[in-house]
């Protein structure tokens, strides 16, 4: 209970008033939210204690973006706008100079009303306001933000009811999630901060842990100081090309948005996440002169790993056998493969931007390991990184000409395996949008901290083709659908032999007016998986169909209240012997008034599924800077209350309840996170304290 203390002892040490008008707070887009559904269900391992993108979006919301100066990089960065309709801006400027209101951007060739709407929170139209030019300045007159945050499962699962004496395995820690960070910030031009995070079941300042917490973070990054475009200190991000060699920030993939293909991001992100895994710890800069940019980066860090100890009987010597991505040290065989492997990762990019529209650039990264990478001997693991040393390079580019937008890469491994990612996007006219992407990755090209447009969560032993369309035939309706065709050439987990699949998507949403929003999506996709049901010799691999419609409505019922709900259903391997069907059913209610400290939401949720196979996700607002996306399967209701209360223009709290119920279930989880009974309830508490100028 530490945690849940330390947040109520600052909040009611602070002598405090509350205000009459909140600070904005930050709302994903619907598409946003689809497209971290379906991330999710694709990798059931994706991170979600990597909060950078929500941070960015809040940051844009608290100082909004200047149309008539903002960077492609920033405007890029929203997620929002295509890249015809960045360049679209970027002609338009210089035509017709500065925009004189916001309301001026409908004027641009390929904006609407719909996309002015989306982007109106983060962007503002006004004179450039002077900026700090020296590092000292920045220092000097920025912002600074701390978080604390507490999270604890109320149930007591196995793993804390054992000891030493009873299993060699256990949870030796409390069970509460402790999350510290703190930021401090020059219009996003210069930060600085710290994160600190104790998972559940891990020692706090005893035994394994005497240190305090678990995982400790730093970071310190800064724009535009003449020639230094981004200078990046302790832990940070890079992205490169369209993700083959390097992409370590949030990229979206298949959904309704489809131009969502292109991955757009500046190279060097600071990064202050809980995130144990997607970042490099060193220093890195990048450097632009005239339409030239380049970039160069340095990290060594530790990393979790599976060790393998020496063994003179089978004459090998230490080694791992695959890298750790959970981020937990709890248990004696976890804490055993902590930070095991060092990792030092060297690389950069050189680019030119053409005053056309065409952008080009060259991109490397090289890997050395102290211990050496060896791989099961299992047939799909033919082609599967192993050694002490590999590299990355590739060649992208980028080409926007009139209402269409080329891009792509190229990239090889030091072994000359070769991947390749080309996609088009499209406007056909003002109402009709396409998108295009080829993929063709070898069996034997592998690369860490990478996000491609891929079926695969890491690109690799994958060719596809990707068509997708997006027509607005008048104000109120919008119909969005793709095609994805693919096929492995080579074994796969559970798949022993090469295969192929397909995914279809469409969607159509109804928005008569700025209160009502109806959507209706189906989906359907068909992947291979091994199937032995007789138990014999060899498996077969058969394509296992599923399919899954959903209709969700959205509300305002007036400026305070807004209603949405969701139903959704899921058959797999319709009439085949391995059937399964999924229902879930959800309504929200959100809260949200004008001129009040207190704003809130209640979700009452229902699901049933056949099985694990049928499970559905469904995205959940949480506290600022966090969401969840829960698995759901077997039979059960679940319902949570999110509240936040400013307690003065500086002080917000959060507070946030969450329990699921399984009726008939004797107990919730397996192994040492199984739960006797059949609800398990999660409370969360957070404080977020700006000081200095605001």
């Amino acid at each position: 209970m530490r945690g849940f203390l330390l947040i109520a002892l600052v909040w009611f040490c602070s002598s405090v008033q509350a205000q009459v008008t909140p600070p904005p707070t930050p709302e994903t887009n619907p598409e946003n939210e689809e497209q971290l559904e379906m991330i999710t269900e694709n990798n059931e391992d994706a991170e979600t204690e990597d909060d950078a993108f929500l941070q960015q979006m809040v940051q844009f919301l608290e100082n909004p973006i200047n149309l008539n100066k903002v960077s492609t990089e920033d405007l890029n960065a929203l997620h929002i706008l295509t890249p015809m309709q960045v360049h679209s801006l970027v002609q338009y400027r210089q035509l017709f100079g500065n925009l004189l209101s916001v309301y001026e951007a409908q004027a641009i060739p390929g904006w609407d009303v719909a996309t002015l709407e989306r982007l109106k929170p983060y962007i503002t139209v006004r004179q450039e306001t002077r900026v700090a030019s020296s590092i000292a300045s920045r220092l000097r007159n920025g912002e600074s933000t701390l978080l604390l945050r507490a999270t604890q499962v109320l149930e007591k699962s196995k793993g804390y009811l054992l000891d030493s004496t009873t299993a060699n395995n256990y949870y030796p820690g409390s069970p509460q999630r402790l999350f510290i960070r703190y930021k401090y910030n020059y219009k996003n031009l210069l930060q600085y901060g710290f994160v600190a995070e104790k998972d559940p079941g891990e020692e706090f300042f005893k035994g394994s842990q005497k240190q305090g917490f678990d995982y400790y973070s730093f970071h310190f990054y800064a724009r535009d100081i003449g020639i230094i475009k981004t200078l990046a200190l302790g832990d940070y991000t890079v992205n490169l090309g369209q993700g083959l060699t390097q992409w370590m920030s949030l990229a979206f993939k298949k959904g309704p948005d489809i131009s969502s293909i292109k991955r757009q991001s500046a190279t060097i992100r600071p990064y202050n996440s809980a995130g144990e895994i997607n970042f490099h710890r060193g220093a890195a800069i990048t450097l632009a002169k005239n339409k030239w940019e380049v970039t160069v980066f340095g990290s060594y860090k530790k990393i979790d790993a599976n060790f393998v100890p020496a063994d003179t009987t089978l004459q090998i010597d230490d080694l791992v056998s695959s890298f750790q991505t959970s981020g937990y040290h709890r248990t004696n065989s976890e804490l055993a493969d902590k930070k095991i492997q060092r990792q030092i990762a060297f690389g950069g990019n050189i680019s030119y931007r053409f005053k056309n529209g065409l952008h080009l650039g060259l991109n490397g990264i090289h890997y050395n390991f102290k211990l050496p990478l060896v791989k099961a001997a299992d047939p799909y693991n033919l082609y599967s990184l192993t050694g002490t040393s590999f590299g990355n390079y590739s060649f992208d580019y980028g080409y926007t000409y009139r209402n269409m937008h080329l891009f792509g890469e190229f990239a090889t491994t030091d072994k000359q395996y070769k991947a390749m990612v080309q996609g088009l996007m499209i406007s056909l006219s003002h109402t009709v949008d396409m998108s295009l992407l080829y993929r063709n990755i070898s069996p034997g090209y592998q690369a860490l901290y990478t996000s491609a447009f891929t079926e695969s969560t890491y690109p690799n032993n994958e060719k596809g083709l990707f068509a997708g369309i997006s027509i607005k035939p008048d104000m109120v309706w919008r119909i969005d659908a793709y095609m994805d065709l693919y096929k492995f050439p080579w074994l796969k987990y559970r798949v022993n032999a090469p295969s192929t699949g397909s995914e279809y998507m469409v969607q159509v949403t109804y928005k008569p007016n700025r209160v009502l929003e109806i959507y209706t999506r189906l989906r359907s996709e068909t992947k291979s998986i091994n199937y032995n049901p007789d138990g014999l010799t060899l498996n077969l691999v058969v394509p296992q169909p599923r399919q899954n419609w959903r209709a969700q409505l959205s509300y305002k019922i007036n400026p305070i209240f807004t209603f949405r709900t969701r139903t959704e259903m899921l058959w797999y391997d319709k009439k085949g012997p391995a059937a399964e069907n999924g229902f879930l059913m959800y309504a929200d209610l959100l809260y949200k008034p004008l001129m009040n400290p207190l704003a809130g939401s209640i979700r009452l949720q229902y699901f049933e599924t056949d099985g694990y196979n049928s499970r559905l996700y469904a995205y959940e607002n949480d506290v600022l800077y966090s969401y969840s996306i829960p698995v759901f399967y077997d039979k059960g209701y679940r319902w949570y209350i999110n509240a936040n209360y400013d307690v003065s223009r500086r002080m917000t709290v959060w507070f946030r309840f969450s329990q699921s119920i399984l009726p008939g279930k004797q107990s919730i989880g397996t192994g040492l996170d199984e739960i006797k009974g059949n609800k398990k309830s999660e409370v969360k508490l957070q404080l977020r304290y700006i000081f200095g100028k605001k």
